[in-house]
């Protein structure tokens, strides 16, 4: 067992095998099912500044995503979709039908894509410095899609020099506009692991390229309207820039909060507003209902101008065969 250093309690990481892959999770609390996605290279252990501040009013999941962390790290799928599809099948493991799902960077794009397959089972989205709202990405992320990365990483991460530049890191992560680096330092001494660099490789490829994300959920964002989405971002974020917070249509269920002095990791940066934040918008927000009428009404609708100003149908006044 280790102790968790920002909060000190007892690790309670748990494993499951999905189709023959472990999947590490932690769960803790009681109450509603928050889902909670770390991002590309990290692990769940990236939300143990807020986690215990969840628990108190959430039963809190957080996985370790298939190839990362205690997962399983197979020569396998790391699309969204495959990412969403188990998400949902360690769910329904634990018989937990519906979740608010909270996503960070990568996790931001896995929710997004969760939300947008299983709709019938999510209640709320919460975006945490996302990716998949536009292509602008930091070129460290982007590099990771070149040809002889692999053999790079291998280079960059030999034991004789892995110490002195992970420490140099995590030493310079003690400036303001460095203050992300101690994260950096984590994904780089990971990315030594030749199954971890392997498994990060794959899923970049799947989602962008030298140029950017080239997955985007720019074409569906019209789909938030029927579901309670915040959207949460640091003003000095470095790696996906803060103005794609602005990407997403607001609409009277939506949300966003942008933290100040904050870099890509603001739920460690102000975790306990961060927390409060978090459990002030689930309280605010009554869990989305799902009704396949409104759904395919939007989609047959899709992303016109005025949108916001049509009119969906009615859930209760909707003949059972026009939701059948």
């Amino acid at each position: 067992m280790v102790l968790p250093p920002e909060r000190g309690a007892v690790d309670d990481v748990n494993y499951v095998v999905v189709h023959g892959y472990r999947r590490a999770y932690r769960m803790r609390g009681s109450g509603p099912p928050l889902l909670l996605l770390h991002g590309m290279a990290c692990d769940s252990t990236t939300w143990f500044p807020v986690m215990d501040q969840l628990a108190e009013h959430f039963t809190v999941i957080a996985p370790d995503l298939l190839g990362h962390g205690e997962s399983d790290k197979p020569n396998a799928d790391y699309s969204l979709g495959g990412f969403a599809n188990g998400m949902r099948d360690l769910l329904t493991i634990l018989g937990i039908d519906k979740v608010t799902v909270a996503g960070h960077s990568f996790g931001g794009g896995v929710a997004m894509q969760f939300a947008y397959q299983f709709p019938e089972r999510t209640e709320r989205v919460v975006l945490v410095a996302s990716g998949g709202l536009g292509p602008e990405v930091t070129p460290l992320i982007r590099a990771l899609t070149l040809p002889g990365v692999g053999l790079g990483l291998r280079l960059a991460t030999l034991k004789p020099w892995r110490g002195v530049v992970s420490g140099s890191m995590r030493t310079m992560a003690h400036l303001p506009m460095t203050r992300d680096l101690d994260e950096v330092a984590k994904i780089y001494e990971r990315l030594a692991d030749p199954a971890t660099s392997l498994a990060i490789r794959r899923l970049t490829r799947t989602v962008l390229d030298w140029d950017g994300q080239f997955v985007t959920m720019a074409d569906r964002a019209y789909l938030t309207r029927l579901m309670p989405l915040l959207v949460v971002w640091g003003r000095n974020d470095h790696v996906i820039p803060v103005e794609h917070a602005q990407r997403l249509p607001l609409m009277e269920n939506s949300h966003v909060h942008v933290f100040e002095d904050s870099g890509h990791f603001p739920h460690k940066d102000h975790p306990d507003e961060f927390a409060r934040l978090i459990v002030d918008f689930c309280r605010i927000q009554a869990p989305a209902q799902y009704h396949r009428g409104r759904w395919r009404a939007l989609l047959r609708r899709g992303d016109q101008a005025g949108l916001a100003s049509v009119s969906l149908p009615d859930a209760a006044s909707e003949s059972p065969s026009a939701v059948s």
